[in-house]
């Protein structure tokens, strides 16, 4: 049985009312500039920048089973912080899982930038996924997160803070 706000220590109160108004904030800022210039606002990344917001918005693309784009983008964010001696062990788990054509969480990616990863695979650097990385963010931003910021799944965020 729910026994109520009043069971929840001071400071997650404070920590959920600021993620109440951070994502009010997302969801108005969205609402009122919806496309400037033919660009999503970039809010995308304070979100994803946010643990809380951070998995909201993985439980939104998991209810339209889309998650991989997401996953993509944090998968190369682990690895461009990686110690080199782990890249090439990452670079290649990367590559399976989601560039490979039968790969389980296949991003959508071109064929130019799919062939271009293809041909560094052999000796990847910190900067290996970046562009395929951008593609998949610039993606994000233009689909996935505006469709979430009218989401139940984040206007539940909003108001369960």
């Amino acid at each position: 049985m729910c026994k109520g706000l009043s069971y929840l220590p001071s400071s997650c109160l404070e920590k959920a009312k600021g993620m109440r108004v951070k994502l009010s904030h997302l969801a108005e800022t969205h609402h009122k500039h919806k496309v400037q210039d033919g660009k999503t606002p970039q809010d995308l990344e304070s979100l994803l920048n946010n643990k809380t917001g951070l998995e909201v918005f993985r439980g939104f693309l998991q209810s339209e089973f889309s998650e991989e784009n997401l996953e993509f983008w944090l998968a190369c964010e682990d690895y461009r912080v990686s110690p080199s001696n782990l890249q090439r062990t990452k670079a290649d788990g990367i590559y399976s899982q989601f560039i490979n054509p039968d790969a389980p969480q296949e991003v959508n990616l071109d064929a130019e930038t799919r062939e271009g990863l293809l041909s560094v695979m052999d000796s990847p650097c910190v900067d290996t996924f970046n562009k395929a990385q951008q593609r998949i963010y610039n993606l994000m931003a233009k689909d996935s997160f505006p469709r979430f910021l009218r989401s139940s799944h984040c206007m539940e965020a909003i108001w369960d803070f």
